[in-house]
């Protein structure tokens, strides 16, 4: 009898999205009215189910709209979402999504996720080009010999790195360049693939998890939720070191015993597969000559181009896309690469990251499902009514759960922030404990699950490996649960405190 292979990543999402579609046919329409803010004319706008008003920008107006946030939070940018008013859920007419919507929901989740999209081809295209001059392999040959006999290094180097882009700019799409570049090096010290993988998304997923100066989650849910972002910030300074130690010691353990008998690896029977994928098929060395060494130079100072301009100069896709795309052609001048060669290089190395591309189209596709079916307040509305006559300890955990639980829905930290802080804080209220508990939560339960999501980043980084979605649940879950529990107490004795 065969055995029953594993789906693909597509394959994966696709079946979530029919099993969302059908999710609206059984779940309650609902919305929420909605408040922003026009800079231009310096009015709030808020949107019913049938009527759009404008309403003067001042304190008052949020107070009478029980939206419990400074009114500076939307006039100096920091809340530049819609964002949900409490109390106005309304159960609307349904709108159950049929089979020719699930059929279009890929197609409009790629034309939604179109800029995160371009970014991974364009990379593809970069990595073709860096990869035909051979500089990768010469920098890569040189860096396993440095590191001989200290790899761990290389672990501890990458992940905290990673983690520390995470906690203060939210460095978590990005991290899809770093698997083709970082997975070499990896496997040139000897470790399995699993390990790269481990260091680059564990390290994002702990540190956007933790977050302590990240704009797009611990400060747009802090003021969403009507309190300083510096509120909590100690707690999560201690959950960002000691979740980071856990996860180093989990990764380090697993790499040595790789390291001592290759058998012992989750993805040995993929070994050959992944060192073909990644490592060039001749074996002859690479001088690594000075034209060599400024190509890689350029490569470097793309993403430190990129880093620079996301956490300074207010950069998102657009510019990140055109720093890798001027990198390339930068290469390609110095390593005097043809024009028809460096475009059919350039074409083969974005097509390799296609499928990536795909996988972040028909993921964005499932939330499309769910907005025009007009489910995702509903789940809101059900989900805050949850917490009712809780104490204190169960309530933080129950809300971390809960938010685990939404973030597969809206897998967004921002539009997660925008969309519940107003319906969720004010429950810490009456309950009698701070709202920075509920922020915690929020940022507890997203990242926790981020580690598993198939709505998030998971199976689009695994799919540039090659590695599927199995082996990874099969690496991940002790020390999934181990954070679990780890978090789960910390929740409990904080709600105390």
């Amino acid at each position: 009898m065969k055995p029953i292979k594993f789906p693909s990543a597509q394959t994966i999402l696709l079946i979530i999205a029919g099993l969302v579609t059908l999710l609206t046919w059984l779940v309650p329409a609902g919305k929420y009215q909605t408040l922003s803010y026009n800079k231009e004319t310096n009015l709030f706008t808020q949107i019913g189910i049938d009527i759009t008003t404008t309403l003067p920008a001042t304190q008052k107006t949020l107070q009478a709209l029980n939206i419990k946030i400074p009114l500076d939070k939307f006039t100096n940018g920091d809340i530049y979402k819609p964002i949900n008013i409490p109390n106005t859920y309304q159960e609307l007419e349904a709108r159950p999504q049929g089979f020719y919507d699930f059929v279009k929901s890929p197609v409009k989740g790629i034309i939604e996720a179109a800029d995160i999209i371009f970014l991974v081809l364009i990379i593809g295209g970069l990595i073709g080009i860096i990869n035909s001059t051979g500089a990768f392999d010469a920098g890569i040959s040189w860096l396993a010999n440095a590191l001989k006999g200290r790899e761990f290094i290389l672990i501890i180097l990458v992940t905290t790195l990673v983690a520390a882009g995470g906690t203060t700019f939210g460095f978590a799409e990005e991290t899809i360049a770093f698997f083709p570049i970082l997975i070499p090096v990896f496997l040139a010290a000897k470790y399995d693939a699993m390990v790269g993988i481990a260091c680059i998304f564990l390290g994002s997923s702990i540190g956007t998890m933790c977050s302590t100066i990240n704009p797009f989650s611990t400060i747009i849910a802090s003021d969403a939720a009507g309190i300083s972002w510096t509120t909590g910030l100690w707690g999560r300074v201690f959950m960002l070191i000691a979740c980071l130690t856990i996860a180093l010691i989990y990764i380090i353990k697993y790499g040595k015993r790789v390291q001592k008998d290759p058998t012992q690896s989750i993805i040995y029977d993929q070994q050959q597969q992944i060192a073909a994928l990644f490592t060039q098929s001749n074996t002859k060395t690479v001088q690594f000559t000075s034209r060599l060494r400024l190509s890689l130079i350029v490569f470097a100072l793309c993403f430190i181009i990129m880093i620079y301009g996301v956490v300074a100069l207010e950069w998102w896709f657009v510019e990140m896309t055109a720093t890798f795309l001027v990198g390339a052609i930068l290469i390609g001048f110095i390593a005097k690469i043809k024009e028809t060669d460096f475009i059919d290089t350039f074409v083969k190395g974005a097509g390799d990251l296609l499928g990536v591309a795909l996988i972040i189209g028909i993921a964005r596709g499932v939330t499309v499902i769910m907005a025009d079916g007009l489910i995702s307040d509903t789940l809101l509305h059900y989900a805050s009514a949850l917490t009712t006559g809780m104490n204190k300890g169960v309530f933080a955990s129950a809300m971390t759960a809960i938010y685990a639980g939404l973030s597969f829905f809206i897998p967004s930290s921002s539009g997660m922030a925008v969309l519940t802080m107003p319906i969720m804080s004010p429950l810490a209220d009456s309950v009698g404990i701070g709202r920075e508990i509920v922020v915690n939560a929020y940022q507890y339960g997203l990242g926790l699950f981020y580690f598993i999501n198939p709505t998030g980043l998971i199976l689009a980084s695994l799919a540039v490996v090659k590695v599927g979605f199995d082996k990874w649940l099969k690496f991940i879950m002790p020390l999934f649960v181990v954070l679990i529990v780890f978090t789960l107490i910390v929740m409990t004795v904080s709600s105390y405190m």
